[in-house]
C-alpha cells in the first residue's frame, strides 16, 4: 500500500467516524425526555408528573389523532410519533383552556403560544432543547427548557395588545401574574412555567438564548406576527388586539387657540377700542352742540313766536293741529284706553263691595286648584324636557335594560400619616404603602363594611336588608351582593386578610403580596403567590382598582390615600313598593353613617337619595329666611305708602291697611296662578315657589305705589266726586301699568317656549300671575283705595277705623321723596355737564360687559345646591379629590341590527375579521386619546366574548347530547358535547340559527375556573333578548369616562360621546347613542347659550311690539325701552362674570325675570316722557323722572332692596349665589338704568312730542291741578 493509498484509507476512516458521530448525535437528538403520566404532583394534586423516558418517539394511536389536531393544530410531526400519549394531550388541553379563552381573539398569538407548549409536551426531538434536572424514580420532577429569545420575543409581541373585553384590561394582565405594562417575554413565560401560578404541576426553568447552550439547541420554531395571515387562513389580529394593525396612533385635533390680539383677549381689545372711539365721537358731538348753542343769538320774542311749542301763545288753533296720521292714531288709541280705564275706575269706587266680593270669589275659585298641586322634586323632571334627546335616550335605556342602579358610597381616608415599606420575599424593589392600606386600618374598614351589610331598615312593617336590594349578578346561583371594595380582594373576610405563609424567619406572602397581585389581575381566581387566594369578588365579578381606590398616582395603587366602597342597589321602574324599600334602607344607611365615629377613619358618604333629601332640607330651612325677607318688604310697603302730613295725623294719613291689602292682592294673584295651572295638571317646581312671589311683589308693589302716590299728589277738580277723581287718575296711569304688565306677561308666555322644564314652568306661572295681579290692582285695589280715601276724608284712623279725629285742616304738601326728586335729583342728573359723564359711565359698563359675556362659565356646580352644613359637601369634595375614573358610559345599539349575519357582526365586534370602523374599534380608538375623547378604556364587548366562548377548542360552550340543555364547563359528564364541531366551518363564527341557539346559553353561563368567559355576570343585562329567544333587541357596550370634576368636564364628556356615537351610527348605518346617568342633567348646557339668547331676544321682541302699540304707536319710544332693557341684561352678564355666577337653568330663570322687572324700571319713565308737554327733551325727561322716578324708587327699588339683603343670611349656597347676588344686581342695575341712564338717554334722543297728544292734554287739563303742575 503506497502513501497515497494509505492517505485515502485514513480519509475514508475519518469520514466514517465523522458520519457515525453525526448519526449517533442525530439519534440522540431524537429521543424523548418523558412519555406518559406517573405520580401525583405535590404542587397541583389533581395533575400528575410526566414519566421519565429516554427512548424514541412513540406513534400516536389513530383514535387520538383528532385530539392532537384539536390541541396542537398543524403539529402532526410527520408520522405522528410523539413524546406524549393521550393522557398528556388531555392535560395539555386542560392547561390551554384558560389562555385559549383570552388569547384566541388573536390567532397568531394563540398559535405561537400553542407552539411553545406543544413542543414542550410532545415534540419527538425534546432532548434537543430539554434537560431533566430532577428525576425521582419514574417521574420527572423538574426540567430546563431552552427557548429561543427570538421566539419568546415574537410570541410576546404577538400577544401584548390582546384585550379581555369583559374586564376592560389587556389579557396579559390576567395571564402574566402582574399588570400587562410590567409584563415582558421573559417574565411571562417564567410565570406560566412556575408552580406558583397554581397550574404548573412541576417547575420548568426556561433558559432564553438564540445560540446553542451547554450542548442544547434552543427551540426557535417559526412564529407569526399579529399582522400575519396564518397557514390555515386565519386573518390578522384586529386593531385593538394588535397595535401594528392600526396604523399610526390617532392624534387629537389641536385645541383652538384663544382669540387674541397682541397677546391680549380680542374681545377686550375690540371693546376698548370701540369705547374709546365712542368717547371721541360723543365728546365731539357734545362740544359741537354746546358751541353751536352758545354762539346762536335767540330773539327775545322766540318763546312767543315758537309756534312749534304746543304751549306757545302763538300756537296753532287746536282744531288745526299739524299732527301726522300716526300721531293722531296714537292719541286716539291712548284716549280710548283712558276713557275705558276712567270709567272702570269710577265704577270700582262706586261699587266697592261688588268688586271686592267678585275678586275674592275669583281668587278663591282659582286658588282652589291648589288641592291638586303637585311639586316636582325629581331632578330629571326639573332639568330635562321629556322631548329632549337625553331624556328619550334615558327612557329607551331604562325600558330595555332597566334603570341605572342606585348607589351608596363611602370614601374613606385616615388622619394617620404613616408610610411603611413592604419588602417582597422573592426579591424585587421595596414597595411603599400608605397608611390607609395598613392591615389594622383595613380590619377597621372591614368591620364598618360588615356593619353596613348587616343594617336592617323597616318599610311598611317589614324588615329590609342589603340582601333584599343589592345587585347580585350571578343570582340565583350566587346571591352575594356586589360590593366594590378593596376588601373583596380578601373575600370580605378577616381571616383572608390575615392569611399569610412564612416561617420563623421570613414571610413568604401576606396581604401585601395578594393586594399587589389583585390590582394587576382583578379577575384572577388564583394569585401567583404561595397563598393562592382568589382576587375575584364574592359576587363573582372583578373589583377594578380604579373603582375601589383613590388618591394614587398613575397605576401605583399602593400609594392610594383613600378607599372607595360602593354598594350598587337595584333600581326600579314604576315600582313604588320596591323603591320605597330602597329609600328606607338608604335612610338607615345615612343615619348609621352620621352616627358612626372612628378616630382612625375620616369618612365621606352619600346615598342615592342624599341630594334630593338635602335639597328638600335646604328648602325647608330657607322658608324662615324667605319669610323674614317678605316680612321686611311687607312692613316697608305698609309704612311707605302713607304720606304723613303731621304727627297728629300719623294714623290718619298712614296706609297700613291699604298696604296689607295690596300685599294680599299680590299673594292672591300668585295663588290664583298656581291654582289655575294645578287644575290643568301642570306640576310646580321649587323655583316657581321661591321666585314668582318675589317677581309679582316687585311688579305689584311698583303699580301700588304709582296708584297711591299719584292720588296723593292729585287735586280734586271742582264739582268732581271721589269716584270721578280716582277714575280720572286711573285713566292716566292705568295705560302705563297695562303697558308694563302686559309686556311682562307676553314676554313670560313666550319664554314658556323654552325646552327647559324649569324655565318653561316658571314662565307660564309668572306670566299668568303678573296679569292676574294687574287685573286685581285695577279692580279690587282701586275699590280699596276708594274706601281708604273715604276713611281719610272722614278723619277716621287707619286700622282703627271706628275712631274719628276732630275736624282740622292741614296744608297739603308733596312728599319729601317727591320733592327731593323734583327739586334736587332730577335737575342734578340732567345738568348739562352731568349728562355726558353718565353716558360715558354707562357705555363703559356695557362695553365691559360685552367683553366678558363669552367668559361667563356654563354649568351648575353641584356643591352649590347643598346647604353649607351638608354632609354631601364633604362627599363632593372627596369625590373630585380622590376618584380616578369617571361614570360608566354605554354605547347603545338600538333594536333592528341583525347580529346573526356576518355583516351585522362585523359592524360591531372588535376581533379578527371585524370592520376597522366597527363600534368596538371606534370606541377603542377613542380610548387611545382619552384626554381628548374622555373615553377612558376599551369597551366591554359581549359579542367578542361570545365568539371566544363558543369556539370549539374551548370547553365553555357545551350541551347535553340527549336533551340539548346547556352544560356548564365545570360539569364532568360524558354526555356533554361541544356546541361546535372542530371543523373549518365549526371554527367560524356562529351565524343564523346557531347564533340564536347558543347566545342565551352564553348569557346564562356563570364564570368559573374552567371557563372565565361566561356572560351572566358581565353581560346579563347588556343584551335584550326578545320573547322566546326569537331575536336580539337593543344591546349595549360599556366603558368608562375619564375622571370628571367640574361642570365643563361633564359637558365636554357628553359632547364628545355624542360625536363618537354619531360617527359610529354613520359607519354602521344604524342608530347608536351614548348614554350615561348624568347626561340628562348636563344636556341643557350644550344649547343653553343659544337658549338664553333666544329666550331674551324673544322677550325683548315681545316687549317692543307691546310697547309700540300701548305707547300710542311710538316706535322710537319702544326702541329706547328695549335698548335700556338690553343694556340691563348685558350688564347682568358682566355682573355674573365678576361675581362667579354661572349660566344655567336657575340663572336663566332669573334673567327672564330680570327682563320682566326691567320693564317696570323703564316703561313708566318712557311713557311719562312721551305724554309730557314740556318744551324740550331735557325738561320732559326731568318731569318724567320727578313724577314717575319717585314712585319707581320708593316702590320697586327700596321694597326689593330691603328684602334682598336678608337673602344673604341664607344657609343655602344656591340662594346666596343665584338669588341674593342676582336679585341685588337686578335691582341695582334696573334702578341705575331706569332712574339715571334712561332719563339722560331720553334727554338726548328721546322721541319728539306727539302734537295730537299734547293738544288733547291741554284741553283736558285746562283749569286743573295738572295745569298748575305743568307750569310749576
Amino acid at each position: 500500500m503506497g502513501p497515497l493509498a494509505g492517505r485515502s484509507f485514513l480519509l475514508k476512516l475519518f469520514s466514517v467516524i465523522l458520519l457515525s458521530g453525526a448519526y449517533f448525535q442525530w439519534v440522540e437528538a431524537q429521543h424523548c425526555v418523558w412519555y406518559g403520566e406517573c405520580g401525583k404532583s405535590k404542587y397541583v394534586p389533581e395533575k400528575k408528573y410526566n414519566c421519565n423516558y429516554n427512548g424514541s418517539a412513540v406513534p400516536l394511536n389513530p383514535d387520538d389523532y383528532e385530539l392532537l389536531t384539536e390541541v396542537c393544530p398543524g403539529y402532526n410531526y410527520g408520522n405522528r410519533s410523539l413524546c406524549c400519549n393521550v393522557d398528556q394531550l388531555r392535560t395539555l388541553k386542560g392547561s390551554l383552556e384558560l389562555p385559549l379563552q383570552f388569547l384566541s381573539r388573536c390567532p397568531a398569538c394563540y398559535f405561537n403560544l400553542v407552539n411553545l407548549f406543544c413542543e414542550l409536551t410532545c415534540s419527538p426531538h425534546q432532548s434537543q432543547f430539554m434537560n431533566p434536572t430532577s428525576v425521582n424514580g419514574s417521574s420527572v420532577l423538574e426540567v430546563q427548557y431552552y427557548i429561543g429569545q427570538t421566539f419568546a420575543n415574537a410570541m410576546y409581541n404577538a400577544c401584548r395588545d390582546v384585550q379581555a373585553p369583559s374586564s376592560n384590561v389587556k389579557a396579559l394582565s390576567l395571564l402574566c401574574g402582574k399588570d400587562a405594562k410590567y409584563c415582558n417575554a421573559t417574565n411571562w413565560i417564567q410565570y406560566m412555567f412556575s408552580t406558583s401560578n397554581g397550574q404548573a404541576p412541576f417547575p420548568i426553568d426556561p433558559i432564553f438564548s438564540d445560540v446553542p447552550v451547554s450542548g442544547y439547541t434552543p427551540m426557535n420554531n417559526k412564529t407569526f406576527a399579529c399582522t400575519d395571515v396564518l397557514d390555515d387562513g386565519s386573518g390578522p389580529c384586529s386593531c385593538q388586539d394588535c397595535a401594528k394593525s392600526c396604523g399610526p396612533k390617532p392624534v387629537p385635533p389641536p385645541l383652538p387657540p384663544p382669540w387674541t390680539i397682541l397677546g391680549i383677549d380680542a374681545m377686550t381689545i375690540i371693546m376698548w377700542i370701540s369705547y374709546m372711539a365712542f368717547l371721541l365721537i360723543f365728546t365731539g358731538v357734545v362740544l359741537g352742540a354746546w358751541y353751536y348753542r352758545k354762539h346762536t343769538i335767540m330773539s327775545e320774542y322766540g318763546p312767543i313766536l315758537d309756534s312749534n311749542n304746543p304751549l306757545s301763545l302763538n300756537g296753532d288753533d287746536p282744531s288745526q293741529v299739524n299732527a301726522s296720521c300716526c300721531e293722531t292714531l296714537g292719541e286716539r288709541f291712548e284716549n280710548t284706553l283712558r276713557i275705558i280705564f276712567s270709567a272702570w275706575g269710577s265704577f270700582c269706587v262706586q261699587y266697592p263691595g261688588l268688586v271686592i266680593l267678585g275678586s275674592i270669589i275669583v281668587v278663591t275659585a282659582s286658588s282652589g286648584g291648589l288641592v291638586y298641586m303637585q311639586i316636582t322634586t325629581d331632578p330629571v323632571d326639573l332639568w330635562s324636557s321629556p322631548s329632549s334627546q337625553a331624556r328619550q335616550e334615558k327612557d329607551y335605556f331604562d325600558s330595555n335594560f332597566g334603570p341605572f342602579f342606585r348607589t351608596a358610597q363611602l370614601i374613606i381616608t385616615t388622619p394617620l400619616n404613616d408610610t411603611y415599606i413592604y419588602s417582597p420575599y422573592v426579591g424585587g424593589s421595596d414597595v411603599p404603602f400608605n397608611a390607609i392600606l395598613g392591615k389594622d386600618i383595613l380590619h377597621q374598614v372591614l368591620d364598618l363594611q360588615l356593619a353596613i351589610e348587616g343594617l336592617v331598615a323597616t318599610y311598611d312593617g317589614h324588615d329590609v336588608t342589603l340582601k333584599d336590594l343589592c345587585l347580585a349578578p350571578l343570582a340565583p346561583y350566587n346571591n352575594n351582593c356586589t360590593i366594590l371594595s378593596v376588601l373583596n380582594y380578601f373575600q370580605n373576610s378577616h381571616a383572608a386578610l390575615d392569611h399569610m405563609k412564612g416561617d420563623a424567619f421570613y414571610v413568604y406572602a401576606d396581604f401585601h403580596s395578594h393586594f399587589l397581585y389583585c390590582v394587576s389581575a382583578p379577575a384572577s381566581l388564583n394569585d401567583t403567590t404561595v397563598l393562592h387566594d382568589p382576587c375575584l369578588g364574592t359576587f363573582g365579578g372583578p373589583i377594578f382598582p380604579w373603582l375601589a381606590l383613590g388618591g394614587y398616582d398613575e397605576t401605583n395603587y399602593n400609594n392610594a390615600t383613600a378607599l372607595v366602597i360602593t354598594f350598587p342597589l337595584k333600581n326600579y321602574l314604576n315600582d313604588s313598593v320596591s323603591t320605597g324599600k330602597a329609600l328606607a334602607w338608604e335612610q338607615e344607611f345615612i343615619s348609621f353613617m352620621k352616627n358612626f365615629s372612628n378616630p382612625n377613619l375620616t369618612i365621606a358618604f352619600s346615598a342615592e337619595r342624599s341630594i334630593e333629601d338635602e335639597i328638600n332640607r335646604e328648602s325647608n330651612s330657607d322658608i324662615r329666611t324667605i319669610a323674614i325677607s317678605y316680612a321686611i318688604m311687607f312692613v316697608y310697603i305698609s309704612l311707605a305708602l302713607g304720606h304723613i302730613q303731621s304727627f297728629r295725623r300719623l294714623l290718619l294719613d298712614s296706609k297700613i291697611s291699604l298696604g296689607i291689602a295690596g300685599i294680599l292682592i299680590v299673594l292672591g294673584s300668585v295663588s290664583s296662578s298656581l291654582g289655575i295651572f294645578s287644575y290643568a295638571g301642570v306640576p310646580l317646581t321649587l323655583i316657581v315657589i321661591e321666585v314668582i312671589p318675589f317677581l309679582v311683589l316687585a311688579v305689584g308693589v311698583d303699580n301700588i305705589f304709582i296708584i297711591v302716590q299719584t292720588y296723593q299728589r292729585d287735586e280734586r277738580l271742582q264739582h268732581e266726586q271721589l269716584h270721578q277723581q280716582i277714575g280720572r287718575i286711573l285713566g292716566d296711569i292705568a295705560p302705563s301699568m297695562f303697558l308694563s304688565s302686559f309686556s311682562e306677561t307676553v314676554a313670560f308666555f313666550l319664554g314658556a317656549l323654552s325646552n327647559m322644564p324649569a324655565v318653561r314652568t316658571f314662565s307660564l306661572f309668572a306670566g299668568l300671575a303678573v296679569f292676574i295681579d294687574f287685573l286685581l290692582q285695577i279692580s279690587c285695589f282701586v275699590s280699596l283705595l276708594g274706601l281708604d280715601a273715604k276713611r281719610q276724608e272722614g278723619n277716621r284712623l287707619d286700622i282703627l277705623c271706628c275712631v274719628k279725629l276732630p275736624e282740622g285742616q292741614e296744608a297739603k304738601t308733596d312728599s319729601l321723596l317727591f320733592r327731593f326728586f323734583k327739586k334736587v335729583y332730577a335737575p342734578f342728573v340732567l345738568k348739562e355737564w352731568m349728562r355726558p359723564i353718565i353716558v360715558a359711565v354707562f357705555v363703559g359698563m356695557i362695553s365691559f360687559s360685552i367683553a366678558v359675556v363669552n367668559k361667563v362659565e356654563i354649568g351648575l356646580d353641584q356643591k352649590l345646591s347643598m346647604p353649607d352644613d351638608s354632609y354631601v359637601l364633604d362627599y363632593f369634595k372627596n369625590l373630585s379629590e380622590y376618584l380616578h375614573t369617571g361614570p360608566p358610559v354605554y354605547f347603545v345599539v338600538e333594536d333592528g341590527l341583525n347580529y346573526t349575519t356576518r355583516d351585522g357582526q362585523n359592524a360591531v365586534c372588535g376581533g379578527v375579521g371585524c370592520n376597522n370602523d366597527s363600534l368596538v374599534q371606534q370606541v377603542y380608538t377613542a380610548s387611545l386619546i382619552s384626554n381628548y375623547s374622555t373615553i377612558a378604556y376599551t369597551p366591554s364587548s359581549w359579542l367578542d366574548d361570545f365568539f371566544d366562548w363558543v369556539k370549539p377548542q374551548s370547553t365553555c360552550c357545551r350541551y347535553y347530547n340527549s336533551s340539548g340543555i346547556f352544560c356548564n364547563a365545570s360539569v364532568v359528564n360524558s354526555s356533554c358535547v361541544s356546541c361546535r364541531p372542530l371543523t373549518p366551518s365549526g371554527k367560524q363564527r356562529p351565524e343564523g340559527e346557531d347564533f340564536m341557539r347558543f347566545l342565551p346559553m352564553f348569557l346564562a353561563d356563570n364564570p368559573n375556573p374552567k371557563c372565565g368567559k361566561g356572560g351572566h355576570a358581565a353581560y346579563g343585562s347588556a343584551v335584550d333578548l326578545k320573547p322566546n329567544d326569537a331575536g336580539i333587541g337593543a344591546t349595549y357596550f360599556m366603558t368608562y369616562h375619564t375622571i370628571l370634576k367640574e361642570s365643563p368636564d361633564y359637558i365636554e364628556a357628553l359632547k364628545m360621546a355624542r360625536i363618537l356615537a354619531s360617527n359610529i351610527s354613520q359607519s354602521m348605518n344604524h342608530k347608536v347613542f351614548a348614554y350615561s346617568v348624568f347626561y340628562v342633567f348636563y344636556e341643557q348646557y350644550l344649547t343653553i347659550a343659544h337658549d338664553t339668547a333666544l329666550n331674551l331676544c324673544v322677550s325683548l321682541a315681545a316687549i317692543f311690539v307691546v310697547s309700540s302699540v300701548l305707547l300710542g304707536f311710538e316706535m322710537w319710544s319702544a326702541v329706547l325701552v328695549c335698548i335700556t332693557i338690553a343694556m340691563i341684561l348685558v350688564n347682568m352678564f358682566g355682573v355674573m362674570w365678576l361675581w362667579s355666577i354661572s349660566l344655567n337653568a336657575v340663572s336663566l330663570v332669573n334673567l327672564v325675570m330680570c327682563c320682566g322687572i326691567s320693564v317696570e324700571f323703564c316703561s313708566h319713565i318712557v311713557r311719562a316722557f312721551s305724554i309730557s308737554v314740556k318744551k324740550n327733551r331735557v325738561e320732559r325727561a326731568q318731569e318724567a323722572l320727578a313724577h314717575m322716578g319717585s314712585s319707581v324708587f320708593s316702590g320697586i327699588t327700596l321694597t326689593k332692596f330691603g328684602g334682598i339683603l336678608i337673602l344673604a343670611l341664607s344657609k343655602s349656597q344656591i340662594f346666596q349665589v343665584f338669588y341674593f347676588r342676582m336679585y341685588l344686581a337686578i335691582v341695582l342695575l334696573g334702578a341705575a338704568h331706569g332712574l339715571i341712564f334712561l332719563p339722560v338717554l331720553l334727554s338726548y334722543i328721546g322721541p319728539s312730542v306727539n302734537k295730537a297728544k299734547v293738544f288733547a292734554a291741554n284741553q283736558r287739563y285746562t283749569g286743573t291741578e295738572r295745569e298748575r303742575l305743568l307750569n310749576y
